[in-house]
């Protein structure tokens, strides 16, 4: 399988193509594809589906993809490793960084098409603006367009994140009012144990602690402390395939006692070993 390599922590480009001469190839980067006009097939990990103009896409490093032209299409390609995120020009604040990035890329559902599912046409515009205009900063390279485009880019990850909210809240919501916002509550403070125990989710929410477990399960699939490791697994997968963290510090940022106790946690979930998880390989694009 071919991997497109990148030697720069950022950079972002327009193409304009009538058809995609690429075989199906992976990335050292993560690439954030916004549609301006044209419409076809994307293809990742074997799933394809229909995009047209509007659409945008957020593919993680090693995620397999290609594109099937139907129309002539206009891509703009933002490409940015993580060593972007380790600048000291974004006030050397690397871990809230990927944090958020993290949050993104665990809840977002990368079979589905579009990233974006807001029922607000304002809120795509506002999105496909700021892709443009780091489009015109990157060209203007002045001494400010650095730190601008840096401004930019956590705006986009701010409005991808509350859009994932959303869908994690509609859906608590649909089930019962106060069970959305449980959930919201939860995926905020997933960094912190303290906010995210039993006894202050009680508090919180003014619900029995002897009824809360009880209470959760009536409304989820998972029981309550199902919920909270499964969701913070779903956070280390994505320090183990996109960091350089060891598990001693993802154990240290999500609340696990120790390495040993996320490790043990690893395996009983995901039946193998987070080194055997890292060298795992993502299935093959259909060409």
């Amino acid at each position: 399988m071919y991997i497109e390599q990148t030697y720069k922590p950022f950079e972002i480009h327009i193409e304009e193509l009538e058809s995609w001469e690429k075989r199906p190839h992976k990335h050292n980067f993560f690439e954030l594809v916004y549609i301006d006009k044209g419409e076809g097939q994307q293809c990742i990990n074997q799933v394809a589906f229909p995009y047209t103009s509007g659409n945008i896409f957020l593919l993680p490093p090693l995620d397999c993809h290609s594109f099937k032209i139907k129309e002539k299409t206009t891509f703009y390609f933002i490409r940015f490793t993580d060593l972007y995120f380790s600048k000291e020009a974004l006030n050397g604040n690397y871990r809230d960084w990927f944090k958020k990035l993290s949050y993104v890329l665990s809840n977002y559902n990368k079979v589905a098409g579009d990233i974006l599912k807001t029922r607000s046409c304002l809120e795509r515009e506002l999105l496909v603006n700021l892709i443009k205009q780091i489009h015109h900063e990157y060209l203007s390279k002045d001494d400010y367009s650095e730190t601008i485009i840096e401004s930019l880019m956590v705006s986009i990850l701010n409005i991808l994140a509350r859009n994932i909210e959303r869908r994690y809240v509609d859906e608590g919501h649909s089930k019962d009012y106060k069970f959305g916002e449980i959930i919201r509550y939860i995926q905020h403070n997933l960094y912190d144990k303290q906010k995210i125990t039993l006894e202050n989710l009680s508090n919180e929410f003014n619900i029995a602690p002897t009824y809360f477990s009880e209470y959760f399960k009536k409304h989820s699939e998972y029981s309550f402390q199902e919920y909270i490791i499964k969701s913070k697994l779903k956070l280390a997968e994505n320090y183990f395939k996109h960091s350089e963290y060891s598990i001693k510090e993802v154990a240290d940022m999500l609340g696990f006692t120790d390495s040993s106790h996320l490790s043990k946690t690893f395996k009983k979930n995901y039946d193998m070993t987070i080194q055997t998880f890292k060298k795992g390989d993502v299935p093959v694009c259909a060409s």
